[in-house]
């Protein structure tokens, strides 16, 4: 899990970078997609893997969730700081232990309920929405559309991990992997085609670049999801945060605010809080 983290905030930084070539989002969500796939597909030959499991139908629903998550969480990279934009996807941990109880039947206490909402309150704190704060919210640099759109692909993720989880007792993880890209292609692909906009050599450097990272943050979070329970799983997941913070500083000077500071803790925090149920 430390390593999918590692290689997820690398990923994001890649996004961040190929849309400041002007790359429009669809068109870097069928990048991605297209790498892993290969990647995948050469993975499932080799371990001599039918593209088929027992569960074709929740496999299938893991690539929607998981494909869903994707575009909203690289719309929330490219539109939002680098930081904010990853601690709002990473209150999916706590959505994922809900999740995981509803669907799994895995325990749920009321620390996790309590994480909740903490979590929310964390990203009301991040977005700064001019109703509560007063003020232009234009000058805080966060846009509350896109902290929505963020919020929304956690909520996907959530799901998309608790169907992993589940595969996880019946597929091989070569197999789970290769379901994502497979769906998020035909879903990305018309979109891609509407805006596409022809990639110099770094910008297909960068495109090849998040393909690469994904496929091995995929395999590192399938591994570590089929070895233990969704939500504490996730929640080492939360040093991408701190990943993102040093990318978003070095590269792009992106210091979070006060008010941000304090929606990162208290995002953390009530996930730690959680996982003490």
């Amino acid at each position: 899990m430390v390593q999918a983290a590692f290689w997820f905030a690398v990923m994001a930084l890649l996004v961040k970078l190929a849309a400041e070539r002007g790359l429009p989002t669809m068109q870097i969500v069928l990048a991605r997609a297209v790498v892993t796939l290969a990647l995948s597909t050469v993975g499932l030959v080799r371990a001599k893997q039918p593209p088929w499991g027992e569960n074709n139908r929740l496999l299938v629903l893991r690539g929607v969730f998981g494909s869903g998550g994707f575009i909203c969480f690289y719309a929330a990279v490219i539109h939002l700081p680098l930081a904010e934009a990853t601690v709002i996807h990473h209150i999916s941990p706590v959505l994922t232990a809900v999740v995981a109880s509803l669907w799994l039947g895995e325990r749920l206490e009321r620390r996790v309920l309590l994480g909740m909402a903490l979590a929310f309150a964390g990203v009301i704190l991040i977005a700064q929405p001019a109703a509560l704060f007063g003020g232009d919210a234009a000058a805080t640099g966060i846009s509350w559309t896109y902290v929505a759109v963020g919020v929304a692909g956690a909520l996907l993720a959530s799901f998309a991990y608790v169907s992993v989880r589940k595969l996880g007792e019946t597929e091989p993880p070569i197999l789970v992997v290769f379901y994502f890209p497979a769906i998020s292609v035909p879903v990305s692909l018309p979109f891609a085609i509407a805006e596409w906009v022809p990639p110099d050599l770094q910008g297909w450097l960068l495109l090849l670049g998040v393909g690469a990272a994904t496929q091995v943050a995929q395999l590192a979070l399938t591994k570590g999801l089929a070895r233990e329970r969704a939500g504490k799983a996730i929640s080492v997941g939360y040093l991408q945060i701190a990943f993102a913070m040093a990318f978003g500083a070095l590269l792009f000077g992106q210091i979070p605010g006060t008010w941000s500071l304090a929606g990162i803790a208290l995002v953390v925090g009530s996930v730690f809080f959680a996982q003490r149920a």
